[in-house]
């Protein structure tokens, strides 16, 4: 079936962006975690950042918008629409049917940890539990931060209700 994770492979550079957001998140005045927070909630973000148009569809599909725009906290570990584009052909369009809706939920919540969670504290973690209720395994290993297999392109994206890394991957539950 279409339950495979697809990582693409992402250049050293967008790995350097990850480590930096991870040490900046150590340092004075340019720690996120001091920072105000914006007044644009996650859904605001992903809309405004233009690169989340599949992932907002899903959400839509599968009536998660609402919570993501609720207090949270929410940790979510973002694909963009790449990571998407990488699924096999047809898989997306299975997933968006409406029969298909409580795989859709499974596979989004997945991406989502139910509390506010920085680069830096998420890799000092190692794990944390996702609101599907399965762990999801967060790691620092050749300069590259991933989560599970998908490597993490840009952390620590701010909104008012939480974070957003962006992953490069569609992320499957077992």
């Amino acid at each position: 079936m279409f339950l495979e994770i697809i990582a693409k492979p992402r250049a050293s550079t967008l790995a350097l962006t990850a480590l930096l957001a991870l040490g900046a998140a150590g340092c004075g005045d340019d720690d996120p975690a001091t920072d105000p927070a914006p007044a644009r909630d996650i859904v605001d973000v992903a809309t405004e950042a233009g690169s989340f148009g599949t992932l907002l569809t899903a959400l839509d599909a599968a009536d998660l918008t609402e919570t993501l725009r609720s207090e949270g906290p929410f940790t979510v570990f973002a694909p963009a629409d790449e990571g998407f584009a990488a699924l096999p052909p047809g898989t997306l369009e299975d997933l968006l049917r409406p029969e298909n809706r409580e795989t859709l939920v499974a596979i989004l919540t997945f991406h989502v940890i139910p509390s506010r969670l920085l680069a830096a504290d998420a890799v000092a973690a190692g794990t944390a539990v996702t609101l599907n209720g399965q762990p999801l395994e967060i790691a620092i290993s050749d300069r590259t931060v991933t989560a599970q297999d998908a490597e993490v392109v840009q952390a620590d994206v701010l909104a008012s209700n939480g974070v957003i890394h962006i992953i490069d991957a569609v992320l499957l539950p077992e």
